[in-house]
């Protein structure tokens, strides 16, 4: 009679039965041993990633950050002295008319409301004092608050900005409607206004104050023989000052004011000794500096002789592992604006999560081509891109790109607010 087995000896037999009984009984422990949560995974402690300033770049910062670290590893803070972000591009206009009533959450205020994408990421609003490194595990760190509360931090990304003088020396929130207020009424009441520094935010400040009040006098004070600075070609600088004066803007070049009259006090002394009598408003608009005091206690420090935060090409901070800088008070060779800040997150955001990770920082900084528009008024401007030969546009451009409202619609898109 036919074996109703297959020809294999007994015990072959044997051993495959035994395997087809144990394979997966062995498969099956085997993939719960592997897939079973490791005590360093549960107990694992979640990474702080803290942003200090939630302004211009700032908030975009804390935003890219959201979208990037997995919230069941890393916890992100931004700390803010205001429950907003000033939309700074629109801060001459907001301070000196009541022209679109900028000063309002609906427009040149920006709330953090939907700024971190799947909500992840909180706010903390207080007033940073300094900033500490974890000098005996030697990573990490703590910002220290007002009051002596500290936040621990893992990663840090100093965006602290600028700090001004005059109308864009924005207070406390509290304090916030009273200066804009203040500035207003300042400016419909005087006749004859001085606005002290040549920049970009001085002719933007004359333009907007001409446009709302052509009936004033303005002029422009300004230490050099020409409007701007060097870095920008002649034949720009030369365009601006001649739209300027076009529009009845007075200029003054080669004085310097040293003391700026209080408000009420009326004339004006040049270091020189020029004297403008019928002077009843003085404007600051220069001498803008890095907002670094925060961390001027750092050792080594990484201040540098501008008051900027020396980084290396990553945008880490020289000397200071874990904290990277953005916008303002990086120490490098490019004009200070907010396009420039836009483009440090490009480096900055991925060097964070790479360190956070324990990865390489990849992503180098190697400048940004200079570009400028400057607005006089809603009306007209004159505009420079650093492109090829160096690219100027006029009116349109100027008015269409920025002096219509002043980003204020792309400001608000960009932090997932609504745009009014």
């Amino acid at each position: 009679m036919a074996s109703q087995y297959l020809p294999f000896s007994p015990d072959t037999r044997l051993i495959l039965v035994t395997t087809a009984v144990a394979t997966p009984v062995l498969f099956y422990a085997i993939q719960k041993l592997t897939s079973r949560p490791t005590t360093a995974n549960i107990d694992m402690p979640k990474q702080t990633v803290v942003v200090l300033g939630g302004g211009w770049t700032g908030s975009l910062a804390a935003r890219r950050l959201s979208a990037e670290l997995d919230p069941r590893k890393y916890e992100l803070i931004l700390i803010n002295d205001r429950p907003y972000a000033i939309n700074l591009i629109a801060g001459a206009r907001m301070t000196s008319t009541t022209v679109d009533n900028l000063d309002t959450k609906d427009k040149g205020l920006l709330a953090y409301d939907k700024l971190f994408q799947n909500g992840n990421g909180s706010v903390k609003v207080a007033r940073a004092v300094a900033v500490e490194e974890d000098k005996e595990s030697g990573k990490g760190g703590w910002v220290v608050l007002e009051g002596d509360e500290k936040v621990r931090w893992d990663a840090l990304v100093v965006a602290t900005g600028s700090a001004w003088q005059g109308p864009l020396a924005f207070p406390d929130e509290e304090k916030l409607p009273a200066h804009v207020q203040q500035w207003r009424e300042r400016v419909k009441g005087a006749s004859d206004i001085y606005v002290v520094g040549g920049g970009a935010v001085g002719i933007e400040f004359a333009g907007e104050i001409n446009e709302a009040y052509p009936d004033k006098k303005v002029t422009i004070i300004h230490s050099g023989s020409k409007l701007l600075t060097s870095v920008y070609p002649d034949k720009y600088r030369n365009d601006i000052e001649k739209k300027a004066r076009a529009r009845g803007i007075n200029i003054v070049f080669n004085e310097y004011v040293d003391e700026i009259p209080q408000p009420g006090v009326q004339g004006l002394t040049t270091r020189k000794g020029t004297r403008f009598d019928t002077a009843d408003l003085v404007i600051p608009a220069f001498g803008s500096r890095p907002n670094t005091a925060v961390v001027a206690s750092l050792t080594p420090s990484p201040i540098s002789s501008n008051g900027s935060l020396k980084v290396n090409p990553t945008l880490e901070v020289q000397g200071h592992p874990g904290i990277f800088a953005v916008g303002d008070v990086v120490d490098w060779d490019e004009q200070k604006q907010a396009a420039k800040g836009a483009n440090h997150l490009g480096i900055a955001v991925p060097n964070v999560v790479s360190y956070v990770e324990g990865k390489p920082l990849k992503k180098v900084y190697k400048g940004s081509p200079e570009l400028i528009l400057i607005p006089l008024g809603k009306t007209g401007g004159s505009a420079y891109l650093g492109f090829l030969w160096g690219i100027m546009l006029g009116d349109w451009a100027s008015r269409t790109l920025k002096g219509k409202d002043l980003f204020v619609s792309q400001s608000r898109k960009d932090r997932g607010l609504e745009v009014v």
